[in-house]
């Protein structure tokens, strides 16, 4: 696939988790390395609605606007957030995609 680094990228992940408490730490330090390679939260574990389909029900909903594919690879490859991904180990299981827009 050919990226193109004058286009975004969203980070989708369907968060679960067994302790709610415990991922405290995670967003701390998730939230940091999401700002350090340029990304914002667009959606952040608020309600949503099923239109279509029935198999698909996130316990949480996260979505993450990056500047470009490059950006969002380099967050998810970064030492802050593999210490982040440390921090929910045991506790949770996240199914994460990420995709180009437009």
């Amino acid at each position: 696939m050919a990226v193109n680094a004058n286009k975004p990228a969203y980070l989708v992940v369907d968060a679960r988790s067994s302790d709610p408490q415990a991922m405290q730490r995670y967003r701390e330090l998730a939230q940091v390395a999401v700002a350090n390679f340029g990304g914002r939260y667009l959606v952040r574990g608020t309600p949503y609605e099923v239109l279509e389909g029935s198999d698909w029900r996130p316990q949480r909903l996260v979505v993450v606007e990056f500047p470009s594919l490059e950006k969002a690879r380099a967050f998810y490859d970064s030492s802050e957030y593999r210490a982040a991904r440390e921090a929910r180990a045991g506790v949770s299981d996240f199914d994460m995609l990420l995709v180009e827009g437009y």
